[in-house]
């Protein structure tokens, strides 16, 4: 196979692959930093509603509180609200302050060496561009009696 066809389809594949990496990076980024609320709504210990991102309506059995201030009867309410909190992640800037020094010397030698990885390339050029075709002596289309019409 041709060296030119492969190393095209290697620089085409990488850049699919970065391009799949971006994709999955900026899900990994939205997914980590989503925050959402699932709200319950429990009538005795039978779960009666759920709702996301929004606050449950009830099963309508929820005990008011006493029109007059002078009562002191005081029922207990069956009904039980719960509401489940997922947080996502506030700061997504990196702070170069609290890099420790191996990290940053870790930073250093992998930024280096992927510059230098493609640095010798350009001399490794095809071998057959010197290359010069041998002298043809005979017709080969009289030979294999092939014409053009």
């Amino acid at each position: 196979m041709n060296p030119f066809k492969i190393f095209i389809f290697v620089v085409g594949m990488k850049r699919l692959f970065h391009k799949i990496m971006a994709l999955v990076m900026a899900f990994v980024v939205l997914f980590t930093t989503l925050s959402f609320t699932v709200s319950m709504h429990y009538c005795g210990d039978t779960l009666v509603e759920t709702a996301i991102f929004k606050k449950v309506n009830g099963c309508g059995m929820e005990m008011e509180k006493p029109a007059t201030e002078g009562c002191s009867m005081i029922k207990k309410n069956c009904c039980d609200d719960e509401q489940l909190v997922v947080d996502g992640q506030d700061e997504l800037q990196l702070q170069v302050d609290k890099i420790s020094f191996g990290q940053q010397v870790f930073i250093a030698s992998f930024v280096y060496s992927y510059i230098n990885l493609f640095e010798g390339l350009d001399k490794n050029g095809p071998s057959y561009e010197k290359y010069e075709p041998p002298l043809v002596n005979k017709t080969i289309y009289k030979l294999d009696e092939t014409y053009l019409i």
